[in-house]
């Protein structure tokens, strides 16, 4: 039977290899997630769930709510970021004393959310038609309050599609022929600093672009105004007239891949004669472009063609992409190349976060716990954007979740302080106080009276 706070009546537990070991479980007062204190840090400094209270409704009716609706996100974000990523973990949690100091209010001297709480502000506070749509901009408004201290000077957007397998009869389930799976199929867009921009959860059959406007316009809008440089990046998949008017008319410049096709094969014929002589070791490259207008386009476009002649293969590989940007054709290649980022960004978030779990039977459901993914992993980008020490500059999403958040914690309360003991395993208490020197320097300034 557990303790009222929370310790577990074992007995005297020991261990063979050495008798002298005893073993005591005090789940109120030690932690395993010490470093969800450097993201509640975080949050604080951009205010990022003080948004979210100002945006999301309150559905519940009664006058007996423990928790606060920001304190419930929170809990349901950082438990994400944290590896949580069931509600079912939510009874453990409530007593973790780090969740409870995250979740704040009543949650720091008594408990935070148990798992029926938690699962109904999921499935149903969250799940109305007004919180999914602000649900849906959240991401972009917490990644505008980013900018707003690190204001960059050029914006790219990567749009990608990806797969969540489903398991049963969840609803919008279906097969996908590509992916050999039922699943979801759900839509992304990233920058180039690894933010998810926004994101959309569609049924498992679908085109990878299908609903692109619902998803790309809404970010495009956000940037309308802004004095920045703009790009796009997309696989053949978004080979789309409407997108390329799209985005000419916002001036974006695009770099979008076309399939190859006879006519587009013909425009190149020169480039695909084997080069004379004996071939060298490495992969020999040939770009050209050239003019070119599909039937259903309103105009021609720049294509340009990279062939590439590889050692021990007869024939060459080729690769096109339509783009309204002036630049040296090899440079076009090597933009277009670092797309391969967005999906090492969706791998991370299947990875680290693990938001292709959408367990729910019902679709909108999955699409709130989506969203909650997304709001998890960018709070864990948002760290690593920040000035890091030197030593934790390749720190992957995953790294930071392993080493920096699993970080021991034990709680000493006294009236007026609480103290949390930190472990120095793979993170020092130097390291940890350059972190938090970093985070608080993206504080705002005071406001001058």
């Amino acid at each position: 039977m557990d303790h009222p706070e929370g310790a577990s009546e074992t007995g005297d537990v020991r261990v063979g290899f050495d008798r002298r070991v005893r073993l005591e479980f005090h789940g109120s007062k030690i932690s395993s997630d010490g470093g969800l204190l450097l993201f509640r840090e975080l949050d604080d400094v951009l205010g990022l769930h003080d948004l979210a209270g100002g945006v999301l409704r309150d559905t519940r009716t009664g006058h007996n709510c423990l928790h606060s609706l920001v304190g419930l996100l929170r809990q349901s974000v950082f438990g994400r970021l944290a590896g949580y990523d069931d509600v079912n973990d939510a009874d453990r949690l409530s007593l973790d004393p780090v969740m409870r100091q995250v979740v704040g209010g009543r949650a720091v001297d008594a408990k935070a959310a148990s798992a029926s709480q938690m699962g109904r502000f999921e499935t149903e506070v969250l799940a109305t038609s007004d919180n999914r749509t602000a649900l849906a901009d959240l991401s972009g408004q917490w990644i505008d309050r980013v900018h707003g201290r690190k204001p960059p000077k050029w914006i790219t957007l990567d749009m990608d599609s990806s797969v969540s397998p489903t398991h049963g009869a969840q609803e919008g389930t279906a097969w996908n022929g590509h992916f050999g799976c039922l699943c979801y199929h759900p839509l992304f867009v990233f920058n180039q600093f690894g933010h998810l921009e926004r994101c959309a959860l569609r049924p498992g059959n679908v085109h990878s672009a299908d609903g692109w406007e619902e998803v790309l316009k809404p970010v495009i809008a956000r940037y309308a105004d802004r004095h920045l440089m703009r790009f796009f990046r997309g696989d053949a998949a978004f080979a789309i007239p409407k997108l390329y008017k799209t985005l000419e008319a916002e001036r974006y410049y695009y770099a979008i891949r076309l399939r190859t096709n006879r006519v587009l094969q013909g425009r190149i014929e020169h480039l695909l004669k084997r080069p004379v002589g004996r071939p060298p070791n490495h992969v020999r490259r040939i770009y050209g472009d050239f003019e070119y207008q599909a039937a259903s386009w309103d105009k021609p476009r720049r294509v340009v063609a990279k062939v590439e002649w590889h050692p021990g293969e007869l024939f060459p590989r080729v690769g096109f992409i339509v783009t309204n940007m002036p630049m040296e054709p090899d440079w076009i290649v090597c933009f277009y190349n670092q797309r391969g980022t967005a999906e090492q960004h969706i791998k991370e978030g299947k990875q680290a976060i693990n938001w292709t779990r959408l367990s729910c039977k019902g679709m909108v459901q999955n699409e709130v716990r989506l969203q909650l993914h997304a709001l998890a992993y960018n709070l864990g980008v948002f760290l690593k954007g920040t000035d890091l020490p030197e030593e934790m500059a390749d720190w992957s999403l995953t790294s930071l979740q392993t080493r920096l958040i699993k970080t021991g914690a034990r709680v000493v309360r006294h009236a007026r302080s609480i103290t949390f003991q930190l472990a120095e395993v793979a993170v020092s208490g130097d390291l940890f106080n350059r972190i938090l020197a970093a985070i608080q320097r993206l504080r705002a300034p005071p406001v001058q009276a």
